[in-house]
């Protein structure tokens, strides 16, 4: 079992940054894939950007490339989406993932979900 706090979100204006945070207890945190996904009122959660175990594999959805960074830190048992150029459209709540078996854009084949952050862009 992986528990997954997310942390950071907040109100920012468009093309500023935000740092997101994401804690996982419970089981070898090294081991798993982790991902960002996210969530805008009346839409279905999109892909974000996933990171393998190692760090050494990173997976970005075309709209954020270039402007989001993924990385983890295992020794912290914590992954990190650094946001930059925010714009209203990036505004949603993010969700990070966890999963046991190789990266993945899917949502369901992630095993282990938090709570979400609520990420705000104003114009």
């Amino acid at each position: 079992q992986v528990q997954l706090v997310e942390s950071g979100g907040g109100l920012v204006q468009a093309g500023g940054s935000l740092r997101l945070s994401c804690a996982a207890s419970g089981r070898i945190f090294s081991t798993y894939v982790m991902g960002w996904f996210r969530q805008a009122p009346g839409k279905e959660r999109e892909f974000v950007a996933a990171i393998t175990w190692s760090g050494g594999n990173t997976d970005y959805a075309d709209s954020v490339k270039g402007r989001f960074t993924i990385s983890r830190d295992n020794a912290k048992n914590t992954v990190y989406l650094q946001m930059n150029s925010l714009k209203p459209e990036d505004a949603a709540v993010y969700y990070c993932a966890a999963r046991s078996y190789g990266s993945s854009r899917y949502a369901y084949l992630y095993n282990y979900w938090g709570q979400g952050t609520q990420v705000t862009v104003s114009s």
